[in-house]
């Protein structure tokens, strides 16, 4: 086994395992933070393969899930009313009043908004030049200003929730036929998730390009 044999084995091993660590790291930790819920659950025995295990963390951390939940949901129908409006209106203006907090509160608010709906609220993907001979992945909005410009959205890498708006004029930036997916992927793994391009073809000019036919020669 040569060394770029096993290098290329050992990545493509990190690159399976790690996620599912970061993945299961999470959810024992959350686990763990509902479990300290202090929520009025009693300590209820089971029997399982002839041995008493106590379920009352599991069934306080599935209580609390389904609070949550509802919660969110009884938030979410609130908010669509004019009462809900004015709720949030009250909420953003007093934490906006607070120093150092409305900061926190602001770039929460919009992290929450861009993974929850950003992506689906994204549209075409296009490719803008940054600087010269450097070209950067962005989205449209469908957004345009009052002088005619697009908005576009430039998002960093490999965090989507911040980024740049940008105002560009619509002959400024390159069409491409990509999908939001696979643009996204391109961002969200820095690059390395490029997908295969596939080829092409050139579009073939009709008026440049003449049958050419094989020359008559002899005279009668």
């Amino acid at each position: 086994m040569t060394s770029a044999s096993w290098k290329r084995d050992f990545a493509s091993g990190l690159i399976i395992l790690v996620p599912l660590l970061v993945t299961t790291y999470i959810i024992l930790w959350l686990y763990f933070a509902l479990t300290a819920v202090p929520l009025p659950v009693e300590s209820q025995t089971i029997e399982i393969f002839g041995e008493a295990v106590d379920v009352a963390e599991p069934l306080r951390v599935l209580l609390t899930l389904v609070i949550f939940v509802l919660v969110v949901f009884s938030l979410g129908y609130l908010m669509r009313t004019a009462f809900g409006d004015i709720i949030e209106g009250t909420i953003d203006r007093t934490m906006n009043q607070l120093p150092g907090l409305r900061v926190v509160y602001n770039a929460s608010k919009m992290a929450v908004e861009t993974v929850v709906s950003g992506a689906d609220e994204l549209q075409e993907p296009v490719k803008i030049e940054t600087w010269q001979g450097m070209r950067m992945t962005a989205f449209k909005t469908g957004k345009s200003t009052e002088d005619g410009r697009d908005v576009l959205f430039l998002p960093t890498a490999p965090n989507i929730t911040t980024g740049f708006v940008v105002e560009v004029d619509p002959d400024s930036y390159e069409e491409t036929n990509e999908r939001v997916e696979e643009a996204l992927t391109r961002v969200l793994s820095a690059g390395f998730g490029e997908a295969e391009q596939t080829s092409i073809p050139m579009a073939v000019d009709t008026d440049d390009e003449e049958s050419e036919e094989s020359p008559v020669g002899g005279d009668a």
